[in-house]
């Protein structure tokens, strides 16, 4: 329930005309009032450079970019990419309300593959603090680091620029550049798993296409779609939080409980589910893989596509309640009139 937007006492008794500037209410009027707006703007457009400089920073030192400059691991991460990017053009595709910008959404793919970079630090060093539990520091390291880390990480990327655009008009554009932002943390994720993994070998990449690239691309792109899962379920959130700005600390915290929950359960279970689907059904390691993953993913995917349902059809909705309306009063003048 949206809250009563607040006023001081003097603003409420005061007649209209009384001028309450400095004393209950505020507006840009003398040259100090444009100098701290000045200052704000700078403050607010530094502070975002600044995040995005410094994940650049972190990309260049993980070796994000040297992942992606050698011609084998970028036709290899390309690959890898393409299921995550499906998965992305059809949330985009779902939209009912208006079409995003290309550089919008591009940008947005670029903040998720920087603000990754902040995720892969914090996770390497919260790692060896759950690594003594075992099995179950494993579980509360996904549970406590990882799912939130990441499902933050691609929710500033959309915070960072796309939030503040007059583009990003409606809920359901959260889900749209939540996908986005996901798709451009499973990119450079893969790149690095897959030059990683690549370099551990040491083979050469003419082979490591065939065998080793080849398995390590086909696994990060059964990966993939779940960021993209995840990121847009927060990414609704985020919309809703937009349109509702007395609850919106409440609403992206829930959007981030949502995602980091299930991005956390995948990573505890997709072990655990594989070796049983390999030793019940007796499918090899990469099938049961595939099987389980797929299971997993087509359930979020199916509950985001249904929430994503609920929103059109309730656009739809409004739209045909708006067109009715503007038939009815010139129906009511004609009666009237008669």
């Amino acid at each position: 329930m949206a809250k009563k937007e607040r006023t001081d006492p003097v603003e409420e008794a005061a007649d209209a005309s009384t001028d309450l500037y400095d004393v209950a209410t505020w507006e840009e009027r003398t040259s100090l009032d444009g100098l701290a707006v000045a200052l704000y703007r700078l403050l607010s457009g530094t502070a975002r450079a600044v995040i995005i400089l410094l994940a650049l920073v972190l990309l260049l030192a993980v070796g994000g970019f040297s992942a992606v400059t050698d011609p084998a691991i970028g036709v290899l991460t390309l690959i890898s990419a393409i299921p995550a990017f499906a998965l992305a053009a059809y949330v985009y595709r779902s939209d009912i309300t208006t079409n995003e910008p290309l550089t919008l959404l591009g940008a947005t793919f670029l903040l998720g593959v920087l603000t990754a970079n902040f995720a892969a630090v914090l996770n390497s060093y919260g790692q060896p603090f759950f690594r003594p539990l075992g099995f179950l520091g494993t579980v509360l390291f996904f549970f406590l680091v990882v799912g939130p880390v990441e499902e933050t990480v691609k929710l500033l990327a959309v915070r960072l620029y796309a939030y503040t655009d007059e583009s990003f008009d409606s809920v359901l554009d959260g889900a749209v550049y939540g996908a986005m932002a996901g798709l451009g943390f499973a990119f450079i994720e893969n790149a690095l798993y897959i030059s990683r993994g690549i370099e551990q070998t040491g083979l050469d990449l003419g082979l490591g296409l065939i065998g080793v690239g080849g398995s390590i691309t086909f696994t990060r792109a059964l990966a993939g779609p779940g960021h993209v899962i995840y990121s847009a379920f927060a990414g609704y959130y985020l919309g809703l939080a937009k349109f509702n700005p007395d609850d919106r600390g409440p609403i992206v915290i829930k959007g981030l409980i949502i995602a980091a929950v299930i991005h956390a359960t995948y990573n505890s279970t997709v072990g655990i589910g594989s070796a049983v689907l390999n030793a019940v059904v007796g499918l090899p390691s990469l099938a049961s893989s595939f099987v389980y993953i797929v299971l997993f993913d087509g359930l979020f995917a199916l509950l985001l596509l249904r929430k994503i349902g609920r929103y059109r059809a309730a656009y739809r909705e409004a739209r045909d309640s708006d067109a009715a309306g503007e038939e009815d009063p010139a129906s009511e003048l004609t009666d009237f009139d008669a």
